[in-house]
């Protein structure tokens, strides 16, 4: 059980344990209330009552509840990249949604999370911070308690996380940087494809793109995620004649080189949620882009 523990100092003396813990760690009201009326908020080993200000000495532990997640265990790649008490930071392969869905009850990376916890002697409910689409590979992040979930969706909401991905584009783009600023919408229900979109009706978007390398052809690229828009990169970059390398949907399909869109989410920056020390996290870019690359590279 997870345990956000402070002993109280002369400089907490006259806040309340709710203002402390939003001190110390920065835990929301709407957290406070749920586990004040569950009693997991100690003081001295006794639950707070009413609105207690704690003194110099006193020591505070906030106890996070007993969760379990129960989606049915496979034996799916779990790659951890991070892990700690708060956060596992994986490396997800394509092929995979992150969790069951109605076209994808099963085979997701959330049954083979289920095992990989189970095999390490830990019980949490598994919560995702971000998503990645089947085909896309790379980090995602898992929230071990709610506390880290909740700090991590409000740090990627005020853009203190971060987000890199390496892409391998159809096309040799010619400006070394540039950024996308283009809103992204779903024009029908019936339609799975995103779209720029006229202003005023999609949502603001906006992709950061730097060259790496270019190639007869082709282009290595890396972006930086300002919005995350389900398909953003894919929607950009193949609105500007630049469609990833094996995107069938956007307009990149080439069978020969990639059976997937050749998008890899290859780094994280952020603030840890509860120590708010800065972390850097990068996945290696998978056998299959390394491959077509290789292939591109040999035939100019």
């Amino acid at each position: 059980m997870r345990e956000f523990r402070f002993t109280v100092t002369k400089e907490d003396e006259g806040l309340g344990v709710k203002k402390l813990l939003r001190k110390h760690f920065d835990f929301s009201s709407r957290l406070f209330a749920k586990l004040k009326a569950q009693r997991r908020v100690l003081m001295n080993g006794e639950p707070i009552q009413g609105w207690m200000v704690p003194r110099e000495g006193d020591v505070v532990v906030a106890m996070m509840p007993e969760e379990v997640s129960h989606f049915p265990e496979e034996d799916i790649p779990v790659i951890p990249l991070y892990e700690d008490q708060d956060l596992l930071i994986i490396n997800k392969p394509a092929g995979y949604t992150v969790h069951p869905t109605h076209g994808h009850q099963n085979h997701t990376m959330a049954n083979g999370l289920q095992k990989y916890m189970r095999e390490s002697g830990e019980t949490y409910k598994i919560r995702f911070v971000n998503r990645l689409d089947m085909d896309t590979s790379g980090l995602l992040v898992i929230g071990k308690n709610s506390h880290a979930q909740d700090e991590m969706v409000r740090a990627m909401k005020s853009d203190r996380v971060r987000k890199y991905y390496k892409a391998l584009v159809i096309g040799e783009v010619n400006e070394d940087e540039f950024t996308i600023d283009l809103p992204i919408g779903k024009p029908s229900d019936s339609r799975v494809q995103r779209e720029v979109m006229p202003a005023g009706q999609g949502r603001p978007s906006v992709t950061h793109v730097k060259v790496l390398e270019r190639l007869k052809g082709y282009t290595l690229v890396m972006l930086r995620l300002e919005t995350g828009r389900t398909h953003q990169i894919r929607v950009h970059l193949s609105h500007i004649g630049y469609p990833i390398l094996g995107d069938y949907l956007y307009g990149g399909d080439d069978p020969r080189l990639m059976d997937r869109q050749a998008l890899h989410a290859f780094r994280l920056e952020f603030p840890h949620p509860v120590t708010r020390e800065p972390i850097t996290v990068e996945a290696p870019l998978p056998d299959d882009i390394q491959t077509a690359l290789k292939k591109i590279r040999t035939a100019e």
